[in-house]
């Protein structure tokens, strides 16, 4: 949809306005006097920020059913979120504070999928969503769009954005046809000084390009998606003629410089630095993601040899950014004088009384519909040590993928081609126990909204993308022990970016550069022919190009799915009754050093 400049303008104007009559300064400003010269005016403000939220109100997990802790002790949500927000607004006057994010609002927990699918808020007379609630009681300014909030599609996006109080940014989030803003690019608004001397504060909002590749099922001839250092080249000189004294980014962008889809697109998937570094005018940038926590980075601009400040909290609101600008009024208008940032660890928080009780229900609903029990397990499975052991738990839903595609397939022309099954470990604890089983036990293998698909590869293909997956183990020479925690996630791959294959066997010579690490590769029983064709069963992210792995993204799809393969799997198990574990618990691959097994 194009963007509806009138609801836009009128958004803006109401709130720019809202926030002027709020924003009567309350800190007393430094004052520098000597030598029969007038004070300075100075003015101080902070900017908060979260990125990468992914449905997190609460610090709960439902896969565990139980509140989230981690090694580092680290809290979750946004009740924490809310507190921290309190207390800043607290000490530095709320006329002199602002709060944004970075984006990947709605997706990611249980409580942010039931509202999306099981009671879809764009359902007649449908919930709003508890994000939305949340968001809005806080009093948040402004949020930028993140890849994710495209994974239930464009009606669902528009929906919430429909439900917050607060512009959903996106600069370079477009309208396939007519190439406009198809979600505000920007926000306005001014603080109030003691000076009678406003000032005026933008914020720009940058979406990530792999949209166009991730979502490609939902946006395709809809939106379109060009990179961030061309967009913001656009607006912030444009920002600045509409009379912007400070222009702050808020990019759903890393700063690494690179892309997890290769050269599929041709535009830089962590791009934010590069932003900084090449468009003249920015002097702060909130960085989102990348799930990294960059608490102060500073980035000198090409042109103008200016400081740009980034940071990024981390992920589902374990931590709040805080920008803190300091600015002087000279040549008759507001000059940024310093820029620094920091961020606070929500564990120190309690969660605001206020938010549980907005939400209360909503959780507890969600509670209810996650612990369904839909069938029986013969044996407990584990991820404990999946990421370098052949685990019946990633068996399990390789088995359903190849079940689930040769079904789909049967009576077509690629019926007798063979069927193999990629799969990751996406998280170490996951665990499905013997006996009665779960809704959250099962959806916690697959927390990610992917859907399934099936492409043609050939024997010869499918080798060069097991030796492009086994980049993920660290060369280890052979002799010696080998200590599990550091044998995984070379050159900081992560875990879902890692695939078993399901359907062969192998073995991962882990002594051996990557490369040239896949050896004894056999189906059925017999060495894989460089030339047959297989079907592989591989999930939408991996297939539009995600992790970047060879010839996937390029190759013939012969199947594709619009539902997600956690439910998938949730409805074979409530189908069939029972996990027989002996069915598919099989080691078909294993690490070796120079052929001798490590494990």
């Amino acid at each position: 949809m194009p963007l509806n400049r009138r609801k836009f303008l009128g958004r803006t104007a109401a709130t720019s306005a809202g926030a002027a009559l709020a924003s009567a300064a309350a800190a007393v400003p430094a004052e520098a006097r000597g030598h029969g010269r007038p004070p300075r005016r100075r003015y101080a403000f902070t900017v908060m920020g979260t990125t990468d939220l992914h449905g997190n109100v609460f610090n709960w997990d439902y896969f565990t059913d139980a509140e989230f802790d981690d090694t580092a002790h680290n809290d979750v949500g946004l009740a924490k979120i809310s507190t921290l927000v309190d207390q800043i607004r607290k000490e530095k006057g709320r006329r002199n504070t602002l709060l944004i994010d970075a984006g990947d609002t709605i997706q990611g927990t249980q409580l942010s999928y039931y509202y999306a699918r099981v009671d879809p808020i764009t359902g007649e007379g449908g919930p709003v969503h508890p994000m939305a609630r949340a968001m809005n009681a806080i009093g948040y300014d402004a949020a930028a769009l993140g890849n994710h909030e495209f994974n239930y599609g464009i009606p669902v996006l528009r929906k919430f954005e429909e439900q917050c109080d607060f512009p959903l940014l996106g600069a370079n989030a477009l309208d396939a046809k007519t190439l406009r803003p198809a979600f505000p690019p920007y926000w306005m608004t001014r603080l109030r000084t003691p000076y009678g001397r406003d000032v005026r504060v933008a914020v720009l909002g940058l979406t990530n390009p792999g949209i166009a590749i991730w979502d490609k099922v939902n946006v395709q001839g809809k939106m379109t998606f060009p990179g961030l250092e061309e967009q913001a080249a656009k607006w912030v000189p444009r920002l600045r003629s509409m009379g912007a004294d400070v222009v702050i980014v808020s990019a759903h962008s890393g700063t690494s410089g690179t892309s997890s889809y290769g050269d599929q697109v041709p535009y830089v998937e962590n791009a934010a630095a590069l932003v900084a570094e090449q468009v003249a005018g920015i002097d702060a940038i909130l960085v989102g993601h990348a799930h990294v926590e960059i608490p102060e980075s500073r980035v000198v601009n090409k042109e103008t040899g200016r400081e740009v400040v980034l940071s990024e909290p981390l992920k589902w609101g374990q931590r709040l950014t805080l920008f803190d600008f300091e600015l002087e009024w000279e040549r008759g208008r507001w000059q940024v004088a310093s820029v620094s940032a920091e961020v606070l660890n929500s564990n120190a928080a309690g969660e605001d009384p206020r938010i549980v009780r907005l939400l209360d229900a909503e959780h507890k609903k969600v509670i209810g519909y996650v612990n369904q029990v839909i069938g029986t397990c013969s044996a407990e499975m584990t991820a404990t040590e999946a990421p370098y052991k052949d685990a019946p738990i990633v068996d399990f839903i390789n088995h359903v993928q190849t079940e689930t595609v040769k079904a789909a397939l049967a009576g077509t022309e690629h019926a007798e081609l063979p069927v193999v099954s990629q799969a990751s470990c996406f998280s170490r604890t996951a665990a499905i126990p013997a006996g009665e089983v779960t809704i959250r036990q099962v959806a916690g293998l697959y927390p990610f909204e992917n859907t399934l698909e099936a492409r043609v590869l050939t024997g010869a293909q499918l080798k060069e993308y097991l030796e492009f997956s086994a980049r993920y183990y660290v060369q280890t020479p052979a002799g010696g022990d080998v200590d599990p925690e550091k044998l995984t996630n070379a050159s900081d791959i992560p875990d879902y970016n890692y695939d078993a294959l399901g359907g062969l066997t192998y073995e991962i010579d882990i002594a051996k550069a990557p490369g040239s690490r896949i050896a004894r590769l056999s189906f059925d029983g017999k060495p894989v022919d460089e030339k047959a064709e297989f079907v592989l069963a591989v999930n939408n992210y991996r297939a539009s190009g995600g992790g970047n792995f060879p010839h996937v993204a390029s190759a013939k799809q012969v199947w594709a799915n619009s539902e997600e393969i956690r439910n998938t799997i949730i409805a074979w198990v409530q189908a069939k009754g029972t996990i027989d574990v002996s069915e598919f618990g099989t080691v078909d691959w294993k690490l070796t050093r120079d052929g001798v097994p490590v494990f």
